[in-house]
C-alpha cells in the first residue's frame, strides 16, 4: 500500500490546500485527491511541484506500507513464474 503523506506535510506547516495549489498552479480538486488519499494515478510533474513547494524529498511525501500477503500479479518477463 502507498501512503500519501500530504495531509501530515500541509498540517505541519499550517498550510492549506488552497495555498498549495496557488503555489504550485495544480487544480485544487487534483491537490484535494492527494490530500484524502483517494488518487489512483500520480502525476510525477505534480509530486515534483509538491516537493519545490513543500522544500521536501518524494520519500518525505509518499511511503510504502508492505503487504502482509504475497503478490497475486506477476509483470511480465523475468518475475513471472514458470508453468
Amino acid at each position: 500500500m502507498i501512503k500519501i503523506l500530504l495531509s501530515t506535510l500541509l498540517g505541519e506547516r499550517r498550510w492549506t490546500q488552497a495555498d498549495l495549489a496557488r503555489m504550485t498552479g495544480i487544480r485544487p480538486g487534483t491537490i484535494n485527491d492527494l490530500y484524502n488519499e483517494m488518487a489512483e494515478r500520480v502525476n510525477l510533474e505534480h509530486l515534483d511541484l509538491i516537493c519545490d513547494a513543500l522544500g521536501c524529498d518524494l520519500s518525505d511525501l509518499l511511503i510504502r506500507i508492505p503487504s502482509s500477503e504475497p503478490q497475486t500479479k506477476f509483470r511480465t518477463g523475468a518475475n513471472r513464474p514458470d508453468k
